[in-house]
């Protein structure tokens, strides 16, 4: 069972056709975050990142100038999957990434998002690099992935969480998010900052259903809507208010208990060839290391 899988999570990272990243090089060399950092404990689990990427989502299209360039210039709506793929790929990198390798990733990225522009529908303009929308999406990236550990692997302290934050800071700067929070407390902050400009779009909608359409991998996908639906659960309450997810689109009775029994057993199951275990290597770490690491102090 834990062979099936580990295969499948494996398949999570893989992008048919796509980059192919060495984590395991160059060897010694180290990432933006550190081993022993909350980033790799929590990174490494492909179900809380696959609901936590989705919940990230969803946060990004309530922004209105977010969604327009997401939408219009991305192929999240005719490969949702493969693009999630790519998010995550890029979270792999600027995580267990050798610095070399993820600040070449980060830059290239900039000079994508340099070329990006346009026009909401209500005539707003944006710039993919404007630094507000930056801190957004790297804001949403840390809400999401981290809530969706704490809520279904393993509750967190209050410093542990703290430190996801200011872990991410290095790279967010490297992304051009200056603004990017660093503690939970500025992340509360920020959404309430943010909020009064968020929207409803059927785009929100489109994108739920285009998710629930593809086909995961293997054994998660007989859980795929209701990862979705957790995923849905995670977003603040105030956000799924703006967006008009009412609980018809929250995690139904008994689907929380499979949810966190598969995330639990993915956070104890390595995964060769995976970036969290190629990156250990790398680090002259056991592959397994960071599978066997004690639990992280609970809140």
């Amino acid at each position: 069972m834990k062979a099936r899988f580990a295969d499948a999570a494996k398949a999570l990272f893989e992008i048919p056709g796509g980059p192919r990243v060495d984590f395991a090089h160059p060897p010694g060399e180290p990432a933006l975050a550190a081993p022993d950092s909350v980033s790799w404990r929590i990174f490494k689990n492909p179900v809380s990142l696959f609901v936590g990427g989705v919940t990230a989502v969803i946060l990004e299209l309530a922004e209105p100038r977010v969604r327009t360039g997401v939408w219009e210039h991305s192929s999240f709506r005719i490969d949702p999957l493969t693009r999630l793929k790519r998010t995550g790929l890029a979270a792999m990198v600027t995580v267990y990434g050798a610095r070399s390798t993820a600040e070449a990733m980060i830059a290239g990225v900039g000079r994508q998002h340099a070329r990006v522009g346009g026009v909401t529908p209500d005539g707003t303009a944006y710039q993919a690099d404007d630094v507000e929308l930056l801190d957004w999406v790297q804001a949403t990236a840390s809400f999401g992935f981290l809530t969706a550990y704490h809520a279904l692997v393993q509750p967190l302290s209050q410093e542990d969480r703290d430190r996801l934050y200011a872990e991410a800071v290095p790279a967010a700067r490297l992304y051009g998010a200056v603004g990017a929070p660093t503690s939970e407390a500025a992340w509360e902050a920020q959404l309430a900052a943010v909020l009064p400009g968020l929207e409803r779009s059927e785009i929100v909608l489109e994108f739920l259903a285009l998710m629930r359409a593809v086909r995961i991998a293997g054994p998660l996908s007989r859980i795929q809507h209701p990862l979705i639906r957790a995923a849905v659960g995670l977003v603040p309450e105030q956000v799924r208010d703006v967006l008009g997810l009412g609980r018809e689109w929250l995690p139904r009775p008994l689907e929380l208990p499979v949810i966190r029994a598969a995330a639990r057993l993915a956070d104890r199951t390595p995964i060769p060839g995976a970036p969290p275990y190629e990156a250990s290597v790398r680090m002259g770490l056991p592959g397994e290391w960071l599978y066997r690491r004690a639990p992280l102090a609970p809140t």
